[in-house]
């Protein structure tokens, strides 16, 4: 058995023993996202800090896509920089980045809110964290829109694979804030 099936088999046996006792917290967590396993990956190491708090889990899942979509605006630049999109698609790829730079802002305005999240007034900040939330999630399918109909081979392609992809983070990331704002409660 060569080194590699060796590590694979290691790996598979650690998930299913670390998994086969029951619910971890991060799945339990993640139950109520569209894309579970993106979720499960991406959170997993948020478990034993977060545990059953719905508030931690809202905050972990808004600061990894932030991350993810502060990195997919910089592959946009890239893209943008090395000018392998022009006319309709070049135009559109300008959109995207203005729409990027409105999420990353909208998710910066949502973890601010997430650290310093009160009971005083948790009924107002529940409805400006999913107004934010639902904002970056808009202002990428806006991106993704722009470029519908539009042939541009691999730089297009690559371009809306990275965009979908954050958008997942950013739906995931949404649905751990409305079960925040279910919870009604700050901890």
């Amino acid at each position: 058995m060569s080194k590699f099936v060796a590590l694979l088999l290691f790996l598979w046996l650690t998930n299913v023993a670390a998994w086969g006792h029951g619910p971890s917290y991060v799945q339990e967590a993640c139950s109520v996202t569209r894309y579970r396993d993106l979720c499960v990956r991406s959170l997993a190491s948020f478990s034993s800090s977060a545990k059953r708090s719905p508030s931690k889990w809202a905050r972990a899942g808004v600061s990894v896509t932030l991350s993810e979509v502060k990195e997919a605006a910089r592959y946009l630049v890239k893209v943008k920089t090395s000018g392998s999109m022009r006319g309709r698609n070049g135009a559109a790829l300008s959109d995207c980045m203005e729409c990027f730079q409105d999420a990353v802002d909208n998710l910066h305005m949502s973890l601010g809110l997430l650290r310093k999240l009160t009971g005083n007034d948790f009924d107002t900040q529940m409805s400006n964290l999913l107004t934010w939330m639902s904002a970056a999630l808009t202002d990428q399918d806006t991106c993704l829109d722009g470029f519908d109909g539009q042939k541009g081979g691999q730089a297009v392609k690559k371009v809306q694979d990275r965009v979908r992809r954050v958008t997942y983070f950013t739906s995931n990331a949404l649905a751990l804030a409305n079960k925040l704002a279910s919870a009604g409660e700050p901890a």
